[in-house]
């Protein structure tokens, strides 16, 4: 690197004289010849000092492009990007799994197990409702070991959400913070942490595959790859902020093998963990559900239903049930009567229904296209709100 700064040395300029040059005396001379050394010195240390401190800017600004490269966009070298998200996720799995407990539940049909988080320090726990469902003594281990019975406080069938209640210990509880699903993006790396197949506080990681799946009846669902089994469900999935972004619920299954699919899971997002729990926190129930229903009841038509009941058609949602005074009933939609599309949405089957529904809101409208009979007709149902 080269300098442009340029460094003029001082030059005397002499003026012509009106006679002859007379040379300066001896004294002179020797005085001339000491301050032109002098200078010449001045001059050569004011050089040498200026071309010290550029070399050490330039040192000190070499060594800052090295370690902060602002003008570069290449990424760190792989083994020390792998170090820093490994430290991450070593702290997060300890900072996390503290809050996330083994929910042993007793039934008729036996023993099972599942997971839950810590979500109050009260010692209110969120779990699956399917975990819990028809329990008839439930104990919960927290990470230390210890065991304490709890309670079912309320559920969300639809939501396959739980709120679980425990005494808290002396030593107190650790909670798990929530974050914000709407925030994640396909590819993010997450931890589901639980208690897979009874094996206690298992961690296993994966990425978001997608987002706002319909599983069953829940909407907005987050698909992960990480590894979720019997026993996961209802325990945490985690961003490496170490928030609680989700409630892993369910593995898809091979339609071919009837067995769990691998890498194919679904978590509720905690967005609706946090709009549904202080409602069964504070009332015992879901009191607001901010779902559209139509008010039925409804299972999903094939061929062979089609058939054993002469239907008019082999796909649809056929209702069994309509809710007295729903939106339904309102209507004029009737049990026997098959639903084959809702606004411009075909409905093939219970799934679809709910899909159909998942973007609409308790007092919205929807033209309902249905078979009675042989008949095709189109109904406006004012939509009710699900409980």
């Amino acid at each position: 690197m080269q300098s442009t700064e340029k460094h003029d040395l001082p030059t005397k300029v002499y003026q012509p004289s009106q006679g002859p040059i007379v040379p300066p005396p001896q004294s002179s001379r020797v005085w001339l010849r000491t301050s032109a050394l002098l200078l010449l010195t001045l001059v050569l240390a004011t050089v040498f000092i200026t071309g010290l401190f550029a070399g050490w800017q330039f040192g000190k600004d070499s060594a800052t492009s090295v370690a902060q490269p602002a003008s570069k966009t290449e990424a760190p070298p792989a083994s020390a990007n792998t170090g820093n998200v490994e430290t991450i996720r070593e702290a997060v799995i300890a900072s996390v799994r503290p809050a996330v407990v083994q929910v042993n539940v007793a039934t008729q049909q036996g023993q099972g197990l599942g997971s839950g988080v810590i979500i109050d320090p009260r010692g209110y726990i969120i779990t699956n409702n399917h975990v819990v469902d028809k329990a008839s003594q439930i104990q919960v281990m927290l990470f230390d070991g210890t065991l304490l019975p709890a309670q079912v406080v309320g559920t969300s069938s639809p939501d396959d959400l739980a709120v679980l209640k425990i005494t808290p210990p002396k030593t107190g509880l650790t909670v798990a913070k929530l974050g914000d699903s709407s925030q994640l993006r396909v590819g993010q790396e997450v931890l589901a942490i639980g208690n897979p197949l009874g094996i206690t506080q298992t961690v296993t990681n994966g990425i978001v595959s997608a987002l706002n799946r319909t599983v069953g009846t829940i909407p907005g669902a987050i698909q992960t790859d990480a590894p979720i089994n019997p026993g996961n469900s209802g325990g945490a999935l985690v961003d490496l902020q170490g928030k609680l972004i989700g409630i892993p619920t369910s593995t898809a299954i091979d339609p071919q093998f009837k067995t769990p699919a691998n890498g194919v899971g679904f978590a509720i997002p905690a967005n609706r963990v946090q709009f549904i729990a202080p409602q069964i926190i504070e009332m015992g129930k879901v009191t607001n559900s901010g779902r559209a229903a139509l008010g039925v009841n409804v299972t999903s038509v094939d061929p062979m239903l089609a058939a054993r009941n002469g239907l008019s058609t082999d796909h649809g949602a056929l209702i069994v049930e309509v809710v007295s005074g729903g939106g339904a009933a309102q209507a004029g939609l009737r049990p026997g009567d098959v639903i084959v599309r809702v606004e411009n949405k075909e409905i093939n089957d219970v799934s679809s229904l709910t899909d159909a529904l998942v973007s609409k809101k308790p007092g919205d409208k929807a033209l309902v296209h249905i078979y009675r009979g042989n008949q095709q007709q189109m109904l406006n149902v004012k939509l009710g709100e699900l409980q």
